[in-house]
């Protein structure tokens, strides 16, 4: 049975941690059964499920739902469900009530996006038992005001602000960190710093652990999925081998190699 206590020991052991995307119980049972670490249900359900452009209409009712789903097939797994566009920016109040219902559906964590504007949201909804992921560098739910889905933090700058953001984030109370596209440099940085674990999506492999879109890694989604993709279909016979594999090459670190990540220096 893994739970935060149980990352939280993986990740002071040094052992990396392997999260998924997951959207309904049937994969779900699959992925538990594999013994992943950890899921996630992320609004990427609404490119990847509802065939959106962006996670910006996902509803929160609908990662309710899928939560709830998600809870029911993996009962002994811990499960973080991402608050959507809308349902935190106002001020704690508001966030609480949604994260309320997520932790409800079956969450045993919330994600959600920004560095230090959400330093007191995270505070508040941890000071009042909810735990809280964070989510810096890209940040799918401010694509258009940060110029599209592109590396982030690529200056000396905006990786110290990162880096500022990351602090604070765990100071407020935050239990958990993915970081998304940033240089790979700087992810290592992040996680030296901080105390708690830091889970990449192309931010290299010197983070605490990894996690992929289930559909990208398992090459099932019609677009050209982003370079810090790979799918792990290619050299077997089918998911369950491709779920097993993943898993092991996250944890044994040869997953994401040099090719999945962006090394260029921080400007």
């Amino acid at each position: 049975m893994s739970n935060l206590l149980s990352l939280q020991q993986r990740h002071r052991a040094g052992e990396k941690i392997a999260m998924l995307t997951c959207y309904d119980a049937s994969f779900a049972a699959r992925l538990e059964s594999a013994g992943i670490d950890a899921l996630l249900v992320g609004d990427s359900l609404g490119m990847v499920i509802q065939g959106q452009t962006s996670t910006l209409p996902v509803r929160l009712e609908q990662i309710v739902y899928h939560t709830a789903a998600v809870a029911r097939g993996a009962p002994n797994t811990f499960i973080i469900a991402d608050l959507t566009f809308g349902s935190y920016q106002t001020g704690p109040a508001q966030a609480f009530d949604a994260a309320a219902q997520l932790m409800a559906a079956g969450a045993h964590c919330i994600k959600l996006e920004g560095g230090a504007v959400m330093a007191e949201t995270v505070h508040f909804l941890v000071s009042r038992g909810i735990p809280v992921c964070g989510h810096l560098g890209l940040l799918p739910q401010s694509v258009y005001a940060s110029g599209g889905y592109a590396v982030q933090a690529k200056t000396r700058e905006s990786a110290d602000q990162l880096l500022d953001d990351a602090l604070l984030l765990e100071q407020s109370g935050a239990c958990m960190l993915v970081l998304e596209a940033i240089p790979a440099l700087l992810a290592a940085q992040v996680t030296q710093r901080v105390h708690i674990p830091t889970i990449g999506i192309g931010a290299g492999n010197q983070c605490s652990g990894q996690v992929l879109v289930l559909y990208d890694m398992l090459g099932i989604t019609p677009k050209k999925p982003p370079r810090f993709v790979r799918n792990f279909m290619h050299d077997v016979p089918n998911i369950d081998q491709a779920i097993a594999l993943y898993i092991q090459a996250v944890r044994d670190g040869s997953f994401p190699a040099d090719e999945h990540s962006f090394l260029k220096p921080i400007l």
